[in-house]
C-alpha cells in the first residue's frame, strides 16, 4: 500500500463512521446528485467523501474519494436483504443491526465492517481480498440460527 496517501486511511474511517454507519439515511444530503438516490456526504480538508446508492431491499451503490476535487479512490457495492425478507420491521432490524458492524470498522481493512461482529442474535461476516489500492470482498449477515438474512459484494481501489 506504498502508493495510498498516509492519511487516506484516518479520512476514509472517519467519513464511513460520520455518514451511514452513524446516521443512516439521515445523513443525506438535500439535492443528491443523481434523482431518486440517497447522497451521503462528509468533508475534512484536503478529503471530501461521498456514497451515493439507490433503494434499501437491494441496492447499488458507489464510495468515492476526492482531494483537491480530484477522485482517488472508490469502491462500488451491490446487494441487500434477501429477497424473501419483505417485511419492514426485520429490513429495519438487519440494517440497524449492519450500520453497528459498520462502526466497527478495522483501520487496517477500511473497506466495510469487521472480519466478524456479533450482535443481538446477529452475525456479521466480512470476507476481503486485497489492499486498500486494489480489493473485492463480500459481507454477509445470518441470524442466530446461521439462516441467511443479508449478502453485498463489492470492490474498489486507488484511480489512477
Amino acid at each position: 500500500m506504498s502508493s495510498v496517501p498516509h492519511d487516506l486511511v484516518a479520512f476514509l474511517v472517519e467519513a464511513k463512521r460520520r455518514t451511514y454507519a452513524e446516521l443512516d439515511d439521515d445523513a443525506t444530503v438535500a439535492r443528491p446528485v443523481l434523482a431518486g438516490s440517497k447522497q451521503l456526504e462528509h468533508r475534512a480538508a484536503p478529503y471530501a467523501y461521498r456514497d451515493i446508492y439507490f433503494e434499501m431491499g437491494f441496492f447499488v451503490g458507489q464510495e468515492t474519494v476526492s482531494r483537491d476535487d480530484r477522485v482517488i479512490w472508490s469502491m462500488s457495492y451491490s446487494g441487500g436483504a434477501r429477497a424473501e425478507i419483505t417485511d419492514r420491521d426485520t429490513l429495519l432490524a438487519i440494517y440497524k443491526f449492519l450500520r453497528q458492524a459498520l462502526s466497527a470498522i478495522d483501520p487496517e481493512e477500511p473497506y466495510r465492517g469487521p472480519r466478524r461482529f456479533e450482535q443481538a442474535g446477529m452475525v456479521y461476516r466480512n470476507e476481503i481480498e486485497g489492499s486498500l489500492d486494489r480489493f473485492r470482498g463480500v459481507e454477509t449477515i445470518a441470524g442466530q440460527d446461521g439462516a441467511p438474512l443479508y449478502e453485498l459484494h463489492y470492490g474498489g481501489g486507488l484511480l489512477r
